[in-house]
């Protein structure tokens, strides 16, 4: 009975995020499909894939697309957790429609300050020419980005530590290691941040299973 009731509850818990859950498919499906590749394959199939400044020049919105459904560590469970305890909750709460514009607007927005700071970088001699090819794919952005619009999910006074813990977290790698995706994290989470306006208008779904609870 305690294992029927658990299974339904999972059950329940994805149902109610299912954009979490088919790019977690999707995830699953492509990292299985690069354990199959030779290492050498792997790392050009990826580049044409990137989000890196070659890629953009020619093929931006082909790239800011594909580059999210590449993880480049080849590690799938993790992210199972991450989506899980962030993604869904962020899901559940806004609606899949409010979700997805968040994660969009981070990755997209994040990708393009990076790869503009990079680009920079190159024009001033900070950054070697080579980077314009730099392997940049994955869902850290989008990430990043939800975990920072969480922080008005959290009641008052734990906001303000949830977010001070938010911003130490991004900002420290920001200061030691200075590289582009550092900074593009960093973007990501103030992008979060910023969506406060997405967060106002509370989530029908979300008030009915509350009411029904």
């Amino acid at each position: 009975m305690r294992i029927n009731r658990g299974v339904h509850r999972v059950g329940e818990y994805i149902r109610r995020a299912p954009g979490t859950y088919v790019w977690l498919t999707v995830l699953f499906v492509t990292t299985v499909a690069l354990h199959h590749m030779s290492p050498e394959f792997e790392e050009e199939f990826l580049r044409q894939r990137s989000t890196n400044i070659h890629e953009l020049s020619s093929n931006p919105v082909r790239v800011l697309v594909a580059s999210a459904m590449w993880i480049d560590s080849g590690h799938w469970l993790p992210y199972v957790v991450l989506f899980s305890v962030f993604h869904a909750q962020a899901e559940r709460w806004l609606g899949t429609a409010r979700w997805l514009a968040v994660c969009a607007a981070a990755h997209v927005l994040a990708t393009l300050t990076s790869e503009g700071a990079l680009l920079w970088g190159i024009r001033h001699g900070v950054a070697p020419e080579s980077a314009v090819n730099t392997l940049d794919v994955g869902v850290s952005y989008a990430l990043a980005g939800v975990v920072a619009v969480l922080v008005y999910r959290v009641p008052r006074p734990w906001r303000y530590v949830y977010g001070f813990v938010v911003l130490v977290v991004y900002a420290v790698p920001l200061v030691t290691g200075r590289t582009f995706t550092d900074l593009g994290h960093f973007t990501s989470a103030l992008i979060g941040f910023g969506c406060y306006p997405l967060v106002r208008v509370r989530n029908p779904k979300e008030t009915a299973g509350a009411s029904a609870g």
